[in-house]
């Protein structure tokens, strides 16, 4: 078998929601019950690479978005035994304020966007106040003078990062939104990232109702039911199942879970 990488979900934030505010559609249950959204990066590593998979947001990002902030992404990459200089690619799902932080963070690293995710978040899209809240502009400036620095490398729908490592843009959340397919021990997962927020957004096909083109969300569900060996290896992007689905990392003071 071809080598295999090791996948680590970060938590580094949370908010309190309600069921109702989670789907686009009516939700079977309470809708009013209580409803967390967690945040997450994702650490990939194996064969002489260490990866990450988004950045999160700064903790003055949690204060001005009323997030409870828990350990930064940075601190918690340092506390699992790898500097910010050992990352060498840094894959941004998309370009909202919380999957884009602290990118300046991550200086010896190269960035994978979508074009695409980088044309919608400097276009005129950004003019609607609809699509734009979502964003942080000076993230999209630390991303666009990384641009220039020749730092980032532009994807057009796929790309193998290297083997064993995929990017595959899927759309729907944003104009540009891409998911990661990677092969592990346990198969081929999907870092699924707000292609499918929840579980449940998945399973029900009721999509978290921040959405660019609902056609494009819809068919992602079944890109990445495609791309992964199973559902169980499908990682959603902002569940708290990712915390009991998945076993602890063991290591101290950090929010951890071992996917693969």
């Amino acid at each position: 078998m071809s080598d295999c990488f090791e996948i680590i979900a970060v938590k580094y934030a949370t908010v309190d929601r309600v069921r109702k505010s989670n789907f686009l559609l009516p939700v079977d249950g309470d809708p009013d019950a209580a409803m967390a959204l967690d945040f997450f990066v994702w650490l990939v590593v194996g064969n002489g690479t260490v990866m990450l998979v988004d950045t999160g947001f700064s903790s003055a990002s949690a204060l001005v978005r009323n997030r409870q902030y828990l350990v930064s992404p940075v601190e918690s990459i340092r506390r699992l035994g790898h500097a910010p200089e050992d990352v060498k690619d840094l894959v941004i799902t998309h370009l909202h304020y919380d999957h884009a932080g602290n990118i300046g963070d991550f200086t010896a690293a190269n960035i994978w966007v979508q074009d695409r995710e980088v044309r919608y978040a400097t276009g005129d899209c950004m003019c609607d106040p609809k699509q734009n809240h979502f964003f942080s502009t000076d993230d999209v400036a630390c991303l666009i003078k990384r641009l220039y620095e020749g730092n980032v490398r532009l994807v057009d729908g796929f790309h193998e990062l290297r083997d064993g490592i995929e990017l595959h843009r899927v759309g729907g959340h944003t104009d540009g939104l891409q998911v990661v397919r990677v092969r592990t021990a346990r198969g081929w997962v999907v870092l699924a990232s707000d292609a499918a927020h929840y579980q449940e957004n998945l399973v029900k096909e009721n999509p978290f109702p921040a959405i660019f083109s609902l056609n494009d969300m819809l068919e992602g569900y079944a890109r990445i039911r495609e791309l992964a060996d199973g559902a169980d290896n499908i990682v959603p992007g902002h569940d708290p199942l990712v915390c009991t689905r998945f076993p602890s990392a063991g290591v101290p003071c950090v929010h951890a879970y071992r996917i693969a």
